[in-house]
């Protein structure tokens, strides 16, 4: 079994309509997660405090305009060194990269641009302990013309560019709704994957039983990869999120632990 790291997504948690900073630090430190990611950099202190870790930043702007074209690959480069300093100094593993969208190029071209512009920036963080994660996100409900919308896509990236420092974060959520077989597909590639993202389809939101993914089975699924990574939930709370922060904790912990359900 893997050695179980969990993670909860800041910008779903924390804002006007949400918790404080402080609070949602204080909750994820008492129910027992191990990090946050996604946070602004003004609370890293706060997070330390609290003796949590961060799993992952942004590596770079935008999800719509990335590194499927090399017009980008200039800025992002800057994006990426600097954000690969950021993580290193504060000991965060991993930094989200984004395709950008399709706007009609040939998925052919975009991986070949994909893979020259994280190629710039693979031996540095590389040296620097820091995987740079290409998301896979779905191009059917939140990211419309998304390019890096399938697994294959992304593995022909993480192969073209052949470092230990590039791999794929495996969005469930957003695979559910593109491509489903969860389960075949972590057993197959789970070793281009780096990083973990979770949420209920449809919607968007807890794992409970309102939704359609089985996640007690996916965990365990990954758990029996050896997984010794993060698992982030990404999901948006329609009720309490302190519940829903509990709940999903202690569901992917009893599963990783071998538990029925």
């Amino acid at each position: 079994m893997g050695k179980l790291q969990q993670s909860a997504a800041w910008w779903c948690f924390v804002g006007e309509d949400g918790l404080s900073p402080q609070d949602f630090v204080a909750l994820c430190r008492d129910i027992g997660f191990d990090a946050v990611e996604l946070p602004d950099e003004a609370y890293f202190p706060l997070i330390r405090d609290h003796g949590l870790g961060i799993s992952a930043l942004r590596g770079h702007d935008s999800i719509i305009s990335g590194l499927n074209r090399e017009a980008n690959h200039d800025r992002i480069v800057r994006e990426l060194e600097a954000n690969i300093r950021l993580a290193s100094d504060w000991q965060v593993p991993h930094l989200i990269c984004f395709s950008g969208s399709r706007e009609r190029l040939d998925d052919d071209r975009a991986v070949e641009a994909i893979v020259r512009g994280l190629g710039r920036v693979a031996p540095m963080a590389e040296s620097a302990g820091v995987t740079l994660t290409l998301e896979l996100l779905n191009s059917r409900v939140d990211h419309p013309d998304y390019q890096c919308d399938r697994t294959p896509f992304g593995l022909r990236v993480i192969e073209g560019v052949a470092s230990p420092a590039v791999k794929l974060l495996y969005d469930i959520y957003h695979m559910q709704i593109m491509e489903g077989d969860i389960i075949r597909t972590i057993t197959h590639h789970h070793a281009a994957f780096s990083h973990y993202h979770t949420a209920g389809n449809p919607g968007r939101n807890e794992l409970n039983d309102a939704q359609e993914l089985h996640y007690a089975a996916i965990f365990r699924a990954i758990a029996a990869t050896g997984y010794q990574g993060v698992i982030t939930h990404e999901f948006i709370p329609t009720g309490d999120p302190r519940a829903g922060l509990a709940q999903a904790h202690a569901l992917t912990a009893n599963a990783f632990a071998g538990g029925a359900s």
